[in-house]
Parts: C-alpha cells; sequence; structure tokens
C-alpha cells in the first residue's frame, strides 16, 4: 500500500511540476513592458499613455514603464550609463530634445537603433528629420514640433489702437515701434526674458537659417554671425527702450504673462498651456507669426523653439520598441488627433496636417485656429543643424550678451566668444 502511494506521489509531483514548468515557459514569452525615460508628466508622458493605449488595439498585451523624470537628470543619467558602456538600467526608448541630440548621435555612434528604412520619413516635416539624423541615417520617430509665434493680448493692442492684423508677417523693428505706442498708453512691457536665457535669441536666428554652429554642427558660428549680431541689437533694444519685462526662472516667467506684465510673449507652441492657465484672461489673447528679422536675407516668419523625439536604445527589445514607436507616433493620425484634443500637442507627421485634426476653432485664442496656424508656420521653419554644442555656446552667448547691454562693443565681445568656443569646444 506504501508503495502504491509512494507511486501516486511521485507521479502527481512529476505532473504538477510539469505543469509548473509549462507555466514558467509560458510567462518567460510574455513580452516584458518596455521602459521610457521622458520628462513633463502633462505633456509627454501623458503622450505616451495615450500612445500606449492606441497600440494595445494592435497588440493585447502591450505594456509601457513610463519613467517621469527632470530633462536635466535624464541627460545625466543618460550620459553616465552610456559612457560607462553598461546596458543594464537603460531604457528601451529615451525622449531627446532635438538641441541635444546630434550631440549623443555623435558622442555614442553605436548606442541608438538605426531607424532608416523603417518607417516613412518622408512623411515628417524635413527640419525635424534633419534635427534627428545622422550621416544620411534615421535614429528617431518625430514627436512634436516647437513651432513657434507670438503670443499677443488683443485687448491691449486694441486700447493702443492696434488690431492682431497689424502684426500679420512684420519684423521685429516693425514690433518694437508697435510696443512703444503701447506701452505709452498701457505702461505693460512688450516681452519678458530672463538674460541668461537666450531662447529668443535662437529662435530668431534659426528664422533665418543660421545657428550657434556651422553647418558641420561644430565649429562656432559667433563671429561674423549677422543674424545673431542682428538678434542681439535687437534685444539691446528692448531693454534700452524700456521694453523689457526682467525675470529670473520659470515661475516668474509665468507670473509675468498671466499677472498682465506684458503685452506679448514669443515662444513655442507647447507654451499654449502656461496661457491658457489663466482661465480670466478668456479670448484676450491671440498668436500671430514670429517676427523676422530686419535686414537679414532669407529670415522668414517662422521659427523654432524646443521639440524633442524619441530614440530607440540598441539593446535587446529594440524591435519591439521599434515597433510600438512606428505603430503610434510614426504613423496613426488618430494618435495625433487625441494628442492636440488632450495636450494641444502638434507633431510634424504630415498626413496628420493634411487630415485636418488641427482645425479646430480655440475658445480660449477667441475662435482663432491656432493649432492649425502652428502646424502651418512649422511647414515653413528653416532647417539647421543644431549641431553637440547648442547649450554650451549658449551659455558663453549669456556673458556676452551681459557684456553688451553694459556698454561693450558688440563686434568685439562676439570675436571673443568665437575665440572661447573655439578654444573650449574642440
Amino acid at each position: 500500500m506504501r508503495k502504491i502511494l509512494l507511486v501516486i506521489v511521485v507521479v502527481t509531483s512529476i505532473f504538477i511540476a510539469g505543469c509548473s514548468g509549462n507555466g514558467s515557459d509560458a510567462q518567460s514569452k510574455t513580452p516584458e513592458a518596455l521602459t521610457v525615460w521622458a520628462w513633463d508628466p502633462y505633456y509627454n508622458v501623458k503622450a505616451l499613455g495615450i500612445a500606449e493605449e492606441i497600440h494595445k488595439e494592435k497588440d493585447a498585451d502591450f505594456e509601457l514603464n513610463i519613467i517621469e523624470n527632470a530633462q536635466e537628470d535624464i541627460v545625466q543619467k543618460l550620459n553616465t550609463s552610456l559612457s560607462s558602456g553598461a546596458q543594464k538600467g537603460l531604457p528601451n526608448i529615451v525622449l531627446i530634445e532635438d538641441y541635444r541630440a546630434q550631440t549623443f548621435l555623435e558622442a555614442y555612434p553605436d548606442a541608438f537603433y538605426d531607424l532608416t528604412g523603417k518607417f516613412e520619413s518622408n512623411d515628417f516635416l524635413s527640419y525635424k528629420i534633419q534635427a534627428t539624423s545622422k550621416d544620411g541615417k534615421n535614429y528617431a520617430i518625430p514627436f512634436d514640433t516647437g513651432s513657434a509665434g507670438l503670443y499677443v493680448r488683443r485687448d491691449y493692442l486694441e486700447e493702443a489702437g492696434y488690431t492682431v492684423e497689424d502684426l500679420q508677417n512684420i519684423t521685429w523693428e516693425e514690433y518694437i515701434e508697435i510696443g512703444k505706442d503701447v506701452k505709452e498708453t498701457t505702461g505693460k512691457n512688450l516681452i519678458t526674458n530672463d538674460h541668461n536665457d537666450l531662447g529668443i535669441i535662437r529662435m530668431m536666428i534659426q528664422s533665418s537659417g543660421e545657428w550657434l554652429t556651422e553647418e558641420d554642427g561644430v565649429t562656432p558660428n559667433i563671429a561674423g554671425n549677422e543674424s545673431l549680431k542682428t538678434s542681439l541689437e535687437l534685444y539691446k533694444t528692448f531693454v534700452d527702450e524700456g521694453l523689457l519685462n526682467l525675470h529670473s526662472g520659470w515661475s516668474q516667467l509665468l507670473e509675468a504673462v498671466n499677472n498682465d506684465l506684458v503685452i506679448s510673449q514669443a515662444n513655442g507652441n507647447w507654451f499654449t498651456p502656461s496661457i491658457t492657465a489663466e482661465e480670466s484672461h478668456l479670448g484676450n489673447w491671440a498668436v500671430v507669426p514670429f517676427p523676422r528679422l530686419p535686414g537679414i536675407e532669407g529670415s522668414v516668419n517662422a521659427t523654432n523653439s524646443g521639440g524633442s523625439s524619441f530614440y530607440v536604445l540598441n539593446i535587446p527589445g529594440k524591435e519591439q520598441a521599434a515597433d510600438f514607436l512606428i505603430n503610434t507616433f510614426g504613423s496613426s493620425i488618430n494618435l495625433y488627433s487625441e494628442l492636440v484634443n488632450e495636450i494641444g500637442a502638434i507633431g510634424t507627421y504630415i498626413p496628420a496636417n493634411e487630415a485636418g485634426i488641427y482645425g479646430e476653432e480655440v475658445e480660449f485664442f477667441g475662435g482663432q485656429t491656432i493649432y492649425e496656424d502652428f502646424s502651418e508656420w512649422a511647414e515653413e521653419i528653416p532647417g539647421v543643424n543644431y549641431g553637440m554644442h547648442t547649450y554650451a555656446i549658449s551659455d558663453m552667448l549669456a556673458i556676452s550678451l551681459q557684456q553688451y547691454l553694459r556698454g561693450g562693443d558688440l563686434d568685439a565681445i562676439l570675436e571673443e566668444a568665437q575665440q572661447q568656443a573655439e578654444r573650449q569646444l574642440r
């Protein structure tokens, strides 16, 4: 009897073990969640969540592990991991700002998965493909455009005898003259800025197809850069004419814009939620084309500020990560329709633009179709090579700007900055 029981126990144990083994095999075949690093929980992270739900229509078992960190922290962690050569702890997908992309692609040439031929790059705006490619290869699925415009207070303009139509396709010189009249009438400054933030200078120079480096993306383009010189001269005019509200940091920027200290602010379309956050301003704001640089041949009323794209790390899971991005940000009009409705994001995916998803009238802006306007301006943005040193040169020029505002000779200051950049950024 004991022998019979023993046999039963053994057989049962083998059966259970076999079942357990099959379960383990099944679990090992279940795809693990893809990890993504991104910043801004209300914009980029939310966009990824929407994309995850859309991709689940194709793959019900798909799961995305979205880790939110500040952009600076992501840059630091990514540099630390890639420079050490360690794959452990790396995400499958990482969001990288377009200004920083070439730095990573140059420094870590084998770290990112080549997406060339895996999606229709011609379906995206050319300036965005240029920013995310290297040596003719595509390394990212483009995300949002940083298409910029001039947010303006129509109520203050009208108080001074102007209308939004007076600000269509003008130069910065023309806008400064309007700003003088509006300030005389309303007492409000034209714009607000932090002297350490050269975002407005970068927007100005890109409107003419120039950048802080030459076309090679490496050689500093400071001395002799007429677009840069003109932009700094305009900035000094803001200061000298008493048209600039000076703030320090992001929170003070929002205070200036939302507490009636300025009549306008130039920025990328991602700034829209910051404008609409002040509900009492309903109907008072409009958006007009970015003013072009005066006297600079080729300058247009369109430019870019920021914007980012999704990169796949060249680690296990890369095919699945690429499939997710291509199925969503790389080809889904439905996704871009949801993104503009949920978070006001405007992509650079041309078929989405052509589908008319950006044509909604926005009540806060007096019924203006601002998303359609931004998407149309995006098509006119001059493409430039953001190169490897955008922020390093910007930091140097912030010091140069202070010297210029204190009365220094601009040509000499820019020549000194050129020499410094050539020494330090080899």
